[in-house]
């Protein structure tokens, strides 16, 4: 049995109870080392054989895998935040699947959950925005035509951008082009809930310069839209005035 485990923002305590568990069950682990916080391995028992992906093919995590599967071993691949946003883990799971190996998989708490809390951030706020984007500036991974972020950004909607710090230049020209104003404000936030996390605040217009000044380069997220501004309406469901299912609406 192969477990895909989310192992959090960064944070050692914020993997899940049930990822700790199959961490220390586990008798081979395989962890994205190149975003993964390395002490989260701390979890793992003394005998456990560690693999750390950053410098493995997929071809090669496979041949891992084959190897303890066939010797009855417990294997987790343990991916940063959850494994369901750039994850890259459906060709492993069609692999696994083309072997007749089986798998489950451990939700994560994703850095984007990581970079609201640490902004203390909501990002659906009434009246400001309703939806969540999360995409990516393209650079050597493209995206498709239909999603880029000039016809994302038309919707004016929080965005979330992964993978983006790297590409600000460009970024920046892409939202001013699809319609954020160069006043909406931005909150880049480095290693969320890591020890050494960073928050920088900014608008559109001096996102790229923000980013630059500061020497970013990766392993940051940019949240992007009025959630991250002072305005917004009281939601309706804590309102007196409001009848809902459990309580009825004062006069």
């Amino acid at each position: 049995m192969v477990h895909f485990v989310g192992a959090g923002s960064g944070a050692v305590d914020l993997i899940t109870v049930r990822g700790a568990r199959l961490l220390k069950e586990a008798d081979v682990i395989i962890y994205a080392g190149s975003l993964v916080n390395p002490d989260v391995l701390q979890y793992a028992g003394p005998d456990c054989k560690i693999y750390d992906s950053a410098y493995m093919t997929l071809e090669e995590v496979l041949d891992v895998i084959k190897t303890a599967e066939a010797a009855g071993k417990s294997i987790v691949r343990l991916h940063t935040g959850d494994s369901s946003i750039y994850g890259a883990v459906r060709e492993q799971f069609d692999e696994l699947e083309e072997l007749g190996i089986e798998y489950d998989v451990c939700p994560g708490v994703s850095a984007f959950c990581g970079a609201a809390a640490a902004l203390k951030a909501e990002y659906t706020l009434p009246d400001v925005s309703q939806t969540v984007i999360i995409t990516r500036t393209a650079g050597r991974t493209g995206v498709p035509e239909k999603e880029s972020i000039q016809s994302l950004a038309a919707h004016q909607a929080t965005m979330v951008l992964f993978l983006s710090t790297s590409l600000t230049e460009k970024l920046q020209a892409e939202l001013l082009e699809g319609g954020y104003p160069g006043s909406t404000p931005v909150a880049v936030v480095y290693k969320a809930t890591w020890p050494d996390e960073k928050i920088f605040r900014c608008t559109v217009d001096t996102l790229h310069k923000t980013v630059k000044e500061n020497g970013l380069t990766k392993t940051s997220l940019i949240i992007v839209g009025g959630c991250m501004g002072e305005e917004y309406t009281r939601s309706k469901l804590y309102d007196p005035t409001f009848t809902t299912e459990f309580r009825e609406a004062s006069k």
